[in-house]
């Protein structure tokens, strides 16, 4: 795909959320931009979808986390008392 500077060959399911939300960026960017042909454009939205299915990925796990995180601590809380 030359000339969609958006495109990266990274994988997706391999990137940290930073990194995902900061290319996504680049390519809601270049999708306003307008690819020069259909096809660019195509790619740039299929790899946009897989981008913020992966930052989706990342906040589910972090809210997952920050539950699991809360009912410890009301659980050591309720042990106290």
């Amino acid at each position: 795909m030359e000339g969609v500077s958006a495109l990266n060959d990274t994988p997706v399911d391999t990137l940290s959320f930073e990194a995902a939300r900061d290319e996504l960026v680049k390519v809601v960017s270049e999708l306003e931009q307008g690819a020069p042909t259909l096809e660019q454009s195509l790619a740039l939205w299929e790899r946009g979808e897989a981008l913020a299915a992966r930052c989706e990925e990342w906040l589910l796990g972090a809210k997952r986390r920050l539950e699991a995180a809360r009912a410890g601590a009301s659980d050591s809380t309720d042990e106290d008392a």
